[in-house]
């Protein structure tokens, strides 16, 4: 895992932005408080040339091709639980052919100095994270969800707006924890879960479940 304190775009490379739905928006609001420079948006749902928040649609996919890798840099807009396997494959499908995926942090988070960030890590406004904590690459941190120490996040996670981890908790590989879901100290969630809104997590939770309600429970 890479970790970088200095979050703005200055001096680096432009951006391309792929996604033109919400969280695409929510993206591109923290890369402008980060004085990054944008290329355009790629999306195969919306007309070459038509605006998307200020920026242009360049077409779909398949017009990253038009930047080298080494003259961009990328920036997953896709979201919400429905697409976090898309989210992975597209971000596995730049990476094999040599792109690299930006980390976007909105200024008002507030991150400890030892946190370690994956590749293409998206802090939403307003988040906490405490000392000890990794987050592995491609994961979304959404708006004012707080991470307590020593927690372990990792690859492509979801974690909706205000979501609670306590310490020491971990996060397997494409998890979704729900909006206003908390979970207490030392719990561990198995990759590929999903974690219903709401919930209040106090027991580990298995590999590929569901778990709603408070308590939660596994859902069948």
């Amino acid at each position: 895992m890479s970790h970088n304190l200095n979050f703005s775009g200055n001096g680096a490379r432009p951006l391309v932005i792929l996604g033109a739905g919400g969280h695409a928006k929510v993206l591109i609001e923290a890369v402008r408080l980060q004085n990054w420079s944008v290329k355009g948006v790629v999306s195969p749902d919306r007309k070459p040339g038509e605006d998307f928040f200020g920026y242009a649609i360049l077409g779909g996919d398949e017009k990253i091709r038009d930047f080298p890798p080494d003259q961009i840099m990328l920036v997953n807009g896709l979201g919400s639980t429905g697409i976090l396997g898309r989210r992975k494959s597209i971000f596995e499908k730049f990476k094999e052919i040599g792109y690299s995926f930006a980390q976007i942090v909105h200024p008002s988070a507030i991150i400890s100095s030892d946190v370690q960030l994956g590749e293409g890590i998206q802090i939403m406004a307003g988040v906490v994270i405490q000392p000890g904590t990794r987050i592995g690459i491609n994961s979304i941190i959404n708006t004012r969800v707080a991470v307590d120490h020593d927690c372990i996040i990792g690859d492509h996670v979801h974690l909706a707006p205000g979501a609670t981890l306590s310490g020491g908790v971990e996060v397997g590989d494409c998890v979704h924890v729900g909006t206003g879901a908390s979970i207490i100290q030392s719990i561990s969630i198995g990759k590929n879960s999903l974690v219903g809104a709401g919930a209040l997590v106090i027991r580990s939770v298995p590999e590929y479940q569901l778990v709603t309600g408070v308590p939660a429970k596994l859902s069948k």
